[in-house]
This record gives structure tokens, C-alpha cells and sequence, in this order.
């Protein structure tokens, strides 16, 4: 393809494996499937792209004496494009690495994001208008579509791969992650999408109170929430793992039918002590569960105690811990998504 378009489709192909990417860390539902299948075909057709790109740069990087000062920060970049692609690939395929912290999966994470800002800069500061030469023609609609339609069937052709060769990660559900401490209670592994160190909640001083479109306004203790309602949901981290518990508590809808709901409510958003939230839909929120136990056993300080959402189809980073009020909103929460960056550097999200 022309270097122009050759240009513009790596960068739409690095905005369509953004955008499903983010996405995807919001999709927990099976016939969410599609967003994640999206993503890996835009992965392997940026690789694709890359790889026509080289061919035609080759001999300018193997030939020294046609370098110029802007060659040293090309090899570096493609170097970090092929290290976020092999990442995604290679989580994908059932590798893990853990540096820093970070396991395969957060790193690609954070170098897609890095990634995109870079294409982003690169483009504005140098990207040049496609021409109708660039696109026209049979030879470039044959070359363009023959690198999509590659890109597309690469991704099923991986997943009959490892299936085939009962690769690890054939093992791993629609979502990438792998599964740990199923029916372990509070064995499974903890994570959070912050750094939220709340300090331990007592119990007997601890209250949850619920406002907002009620009609009746009012507090719980944790001995009225600690009830026998049971739930058997997966909750999916981004983090790369899945755990299937049996989680005992309230259903909120019990707690809704208390309060009473005013005509006009639509949304229950549940708040951490940090300040962390996250709302649902009325309907979608009366099925879920306010645990207070996993199993027999109380709901450890790192699993949220003493009380945490459970909400099915939904990613672990929604499922809120340490929760301490209940609001129920008449139109969408737009900065719940702020809270999720803000949370760690509240008073009580630093541990104070």
C-alpha cells in the first residue's frame, strides 16, 4: 500500500484495539465475547500493517550510512509496538511475566495506552492528508482489504491453535483471564484498580446508610445486612483472574423495597469508603447482592469487609468493597469514572 495509507490504517487500527480494549475492561457478560474478539483482530492486523511498513523502510534501518537522526527513535518505536503486540499475544496464547508489579496482562495494558498516546502524537505533528491515489485503484482496494480480512481471520485461527494444541490459554474464559481459588472462600487472590488502603472497619461502629430518590431515608447495621440470601457469581478481575464463590448477604432489592423508591429513580450507586462508586441500573441492581460473607466465612478486610457488591456480568473493579452508603440517582453518575483515578488519594483511601 502507498506509505500514506499505510500510515492512517495503523493508526485506525491502534484507535479500534483502544477503544474495544477499553471497553472490554468494563465487559464481563458471555455475549460481551465480540468486544474482545474485536480487540485481538485489531492487534494482529496492527502487526500486519507493521510489518508492511517495514518491508518498506528495511533498508534504510540495515544500511547505516542512510540513517538520519530520526532513525534511532523509529527503532525504538517499532521495538514498543512489537513488545505490546507480543504481550497481548502472548497473555492470550497462556504466558505470564511478572516485573515490577505488574503481571503480562497490566503491562499490556499500560503500554496500549502509552502506545496509542505516542500515534496520536506522531500524527498530529506528522501525518500528511490522504490523496485519492492513496486509495483508489484495484491493486490498493486488493492490498488493503487482503491485510484486514488477514487481520480478521488470524484471531479465530489463534484461538483453533490453542485449542489444538491445549495451550493454557485455550483454558482461560472469553475475557482472557485464567481462573484461581474457585470455592476457596477467602483464599482467592485480592486485587484492586487503585491503591485504596482503607484502614480495617469496626463492625459494631460501622453503618450503611442509604438516600438519595427514597422515600424513607435510613442506616443499617451490620448485623440487619448479614442475612441468608445467597449468590453464586464469578467475579472477573482485570487483573487477569477469575473466581467463582458462593457469596451470602442482602439482595439489594430486600433494602430498595425498605426504603422505598421514588417514581423517577433509575440508578443505585454503591460507595466505598474511599470514595470509590459505581452505580447499576434499578432493575440490574435489585439481583445483586451486598455480601457480608463468602461461604461460612466473614468477608476478610482485603475482600471488603464488611460489606462489598456483588454484581453478575459485571468486572471485579466494580464490585465495590468497604462499602458505607447507598444513593439511588435519578439520571447517571458521569463521575464515577473520575472516582475510579481519585479514590487512593482521599483521606481514607491513603489509610488516615
Amino acid at each position: 500500500m502507498s506509505p500514506r495509507l499505510t500510515d492512517w490504517s495503523l493508526a485506525g487500527a491502534a484507535l479500534i484495539a483502544l477503544t474495544t480494549g477499553v471497553i472490554s475492561l468494563f465487559s464481563g457478560r458471555p455475549e460481551d465475547w465480540l468486544i474482545f474478539a474485536l480487540h485481538g483482530m485489531a492487534g494482529l492486523w496492527l502487526l500486519l500493517l507493521l510489518w508492511g511498513k517495514l518491508r518498506r523502510v528495511w533498508p534504510r534501518l540495515v544500511h547505516l550510512r542512510r540513517w538520519n537522526r530520526r532513525t534511532p527513535f523509529g527503532l525504538l518505536a517499532t521495538l514498543f509496538v512489537v513488545v505490546t503486540l507480543g504481550s497481548g499475544i502472548w497473555w492470550a496464547a497462556g504466558g505470564d511475566l511478572d516485573f515490577a508489579g505488574f503481571n503480562l496482562l497490566n503491562w499490556h495494558i499500560v503500554l496500549g495506552f502509552v502506545l496509542a498516546a505516542a500515534i496520536a502524537v506522531h500524527m498530529l505533528a506528522r501525518a500528511k492528508r490522504l490523496r485519492k491515489r492513496d486509495m483508489l485503484g484495484r491493486r490498493r482496494f486488493v492490498q488493503f482489504g487482503a491485510l484486514l480480512v488477514g487481520g480478521a481471520l488470524l484471531w479465530p485461527a489463534q484461538q483453533a491453535i490453542e485449542h489444538a494444541l491445549n495451550l493454557s490459554g485455550a483454558q482461560r474464559r472469553f475475557t482472557g483471564s485464567r481462573e484461581l481459588g474457585s470455592y476457596t472462600g477467602n483464599a482467592f487472590p485480592t486485587s484492586s484498580w487503585v491503591a485504596d488502603q482503607p484502614r480495617p472497619i469496626d463492625a459494631q461502629t460501622w453503618r450503611l446508610s442509604i438516600g438519595g430518590a427514597v422515600q424513607a431515608p435510613r442506616a443499617y447495621t451490620y448485623d440487619e445486612l448479614a442475612l441468608g440470601d445467597e449468590l453464586e457469581a464469578t467475579l472477573d478481575c482485570t487483573g487477569g483472574f477469575y473466581s467463582v464463590q458462593r457469596w451470602r448477604g442482602i439482595r439489594i432489592g430486600r433494602i430498595l423495597d425498605r426504603v422505598g423508591l421514588q417514581g423517577d429513580a433509575r440508578y443505585v450507586s454503591f460507595v466505598s469508603v474511599t470514595s470509590y462508586r459505581w452505580s447499576l441500573p434499578v432493575d440490574e441492581a435489585r439481583a445483586a447482592l451486598l455480601a457480608t460473607h463468602i461461604d461460612d466465612e466473614p468477608l476478610s478486610y482485603a475482600h471488603g469487609f464488611p460489606l462489598r457488591l456483588v454484581a453478575p456480568g459485571h468486572r471485579g473493579m466494580e464490585w465495590i468493597k468497604w462499602i458505607v452508603h447507598i444513593e439511588v440517582l435519578k439520571a447517571p453518575d458521569p463521575g464515577q469514572l473520575l472516582s475510579l483515578f481519585t479514590s487512593s488519594f482521599t483521606a481514607a483511601g491513603r489509610g488516615e
